[in-house]
């Protein structure tokens, strides 16, 4: 049954990281641990974090990976016990935010992330973890905003935890954090917030607040990312976009579909999820397109799409003209690892939630279109 359900303090605007300190110690937060990565720490980005955090000093691990991994984990939860840590603040995309996430779990509960996996049925035993803030850098994933928690753990596969209690308590949302965001990351990023939007509308599932949000999302997320993309210093572009991927984060309580479900295995392959979910979202949307009508009239009119023109096309179309790769041979994907991606994406959660039920080799036929 869906929940609905908006848990976190949210400050949004041009400036918003200036209210770190005070956040900080609102939560009561005396020895926090700071999750970013050294594309933001090089930006300076970090820098003005820590200046915002005072008078506390954080603690700094900014090693993550693009794709977050166990050892990652492992070597935050080293900092948090030699330190004596009592908070997260994830500064980054979503990577260093799940990580922040994974880390206020397991220093909250104990044991390994995959203990917690949702396809086992752990997710389901995580209660209050320790405090969190997160900062996005990036406007795409709605990590800051969303309950799940993905990882690539140290035998390669990945894990999803998924609970509401592991969303951030306070998100600091500042769109100057993105300007210095390359036009190629502003565009897949971008195309991940609007996945969102396009796949939640498109879940069988009931949650009229998150469906109306979707909508937003869709229709803020194509008027304005392809401004975006074009004129980084757009400052306005800038805001809608950040705005559009945290009501992309906002409405995943209402689920995901199919694309979702393959870009999970084939992020195992150390791929871009953005860049993959630009490539997946055109052959998702025309195999739903039987199962969907209603679903799919809503997109068409949120997007602003003619009627002259297939939902699928238009999504390609758009794609290519932010100058993203809209097949997966342009990223190198072997053709012999599909049938495998595809048993993994039709035994993924999020399948579950795709309008037209989809079995393994359904998952083949999209990827080899993909291909």
């Amino acid at each position: 049954m869906p929940l609905i359900q908006y848990l976190s303090r949210i400050v949004f605007d041009f400036g918003a990281i200036s209210t770190l300190g005070t956040e900080i110690a609102a939560l009561g937060l005396k020895r926090p641990l700071v999750v970013t990565d050294k594309g933001v720490s090089g930006a300076g980005i970090l820098e003005r974090a820590l200046n915002a955090a005072r008078p506390c000093v954080p603690f700094v691990y900014d090693d993550t990976t693009e794709n977050p991994t166990e050892q990652s984990l492992l070597d935050c939860m080293d900092i948090w016990r030699d330190k004596g840590c009592d908070g997260v603040i994830a500064l980054g995309g979503g990577s260093p935010i799940d990580l922040a996430k994974a880390v206020a779990l397991l220093s909250s509960h104990g044991g390994a992330l995959g203990d917690f996996a949702v396809t086992s049925g752990g997710s389901s035993t995580i209660g209050r973890v320790s405090p969190q803030i997160a900062i996005p850098t990036a406007a795409g994933t709605g990590a800051e905003v969303g309950r799940a928690c993905v990882m690539t753990l140290l035998d390669g596969t990945k894990s999803v935890a998924v609970n509401l209690n592991m969303v951030a308590d306070v998100v600091i949302c500042d769109p100057d954090l993105t300007l210095s965001l390359s036009p190629r990351l502003t565009a897949a990023t971008g195309i991940d917030a609007l996945s969102h939007g396009i796949e939640t509308t498109m879940s069988p599932w009931v949650n009229p607040p998150a469906g109306a949000i979707a909508l937003d999302c869709i229709a803020r997320a194509v008027q304005w990312l392809p401004i975006a993309v074009e004129n980084g210093s757009d400052r306005q572009a800038r805001w809608e976009m950040m705005m559009a991927a945290l009501e992309g984060g906002l409405c995943l309580q209402k689920a995901l579909g199919g694309a979702h479900a393959m870009a999970t295995p084939l992020g195992e392959l150390h791929l871009h999820h953005g860049t993959l979910i630009g490539i997946l979202l055109p052959h998702i949307l025309r195999f739903n397109q039987d199962h969907a009508a209603g679903a799919l009239a809503k997109i068409r009119v949120a997007a602003d799409v003619s009627a002259e023109f297939e939902l699928h096309d238009w999504m390609h179309d758009f794609v290519e003209g932010l100058g993203l790769p809209v097949n997966l041979r342009a990223l190198g994907v072997d053709p012999e690892l599909l049938p495998g991606i595809a048993e993994r994406a039709s035994k993924d959660h999020l399948s579950a939630t795709n309008p037209r039920p989809a079995t393994a080799d359904d998952y083949l036929g999209l990827l080899n279109a993909a291909l």
